[in-house]
């Protein structure tokens, strides 16, 4: 696992959106980990899977709190990664694709729908839209969201800063209906 330079977390609570309140607030929550690129200002590597067994192990390290800050079961998750200017794109999607969707599912009592996920190359600062979809039904509209991260410091040239979000709930006005038509 290369090494963390910092981890973050926060919650928020959403009370409503334009005018609407919510029939309950939402929660959401994310993570994120700063941890050094081993590929920095390396072209091509091919192999890139200790970036594999790092997403897994930031999994395993930082979704159980994740989980537990919602105070109640989650309903949908996403996740994302930007990669410091001296990385490419694919070792943010090396942390964030092969391994990281297991212990995400295993911290929350499963998911059948695909972890949503965002990936880019970015200096420091620059903010990321982690995606949110519903973890059983990834046709729910009422869960295809956002939220919006960033970290004033990382990620660095040689770094990749690593986030994994959860939500209790959907948006608080959906008017796009339940899903697609069947």
């Amino acid at each position: 696992m290369p090494p963390i330079r910092k981890i973050a977390t926060w919650r928020e609570t959403v009370f409503g959106e334009m005018g609407h309140q919510a029939p309950r607030p939402i929660i959401r929550a994310v993570a994120m980990a700063v941890i050094a690129n081993p590929f920095a200002g390396q072209q091509g590597v091919e192999d890139l899977g200790v970036l594999w067994e790092a997403g897994a192990a930031l999994g395993d390290r930082l979704m159980p709190e994740l989980a537990a800050m919602l105070g109640g079961p989650a309903v949908s998750y996403g996740k994302a990664a930007i990669v410091g200017v001296a990385g490419e794109v694919e070792h943010g999607g090396a942390v964030v694709h092969p391994r990281l969707g297991k212990p995400m599912r295993a911290a929350i009592g499963g998911g059948a729908s695909p972890v949503p996920s965002a990936v880019k190359v970015a200096a420091a600062g620059t903010p990321i839209d982690i995606p949110l979809g519903h973890k059983d039904d990834s046709w729910s509209f009422a869960h295809f969201d956002t939220i919006t991260v960033s970290m004033a410091d990382g990620p660095r040239p040689g770094e990749i800063l690593v986030a994994m979000a959860l939500a209790d709930g959907g948006r608080v006005w959906n008017r796009c209906g339940a899903g697609p038509l069947r």
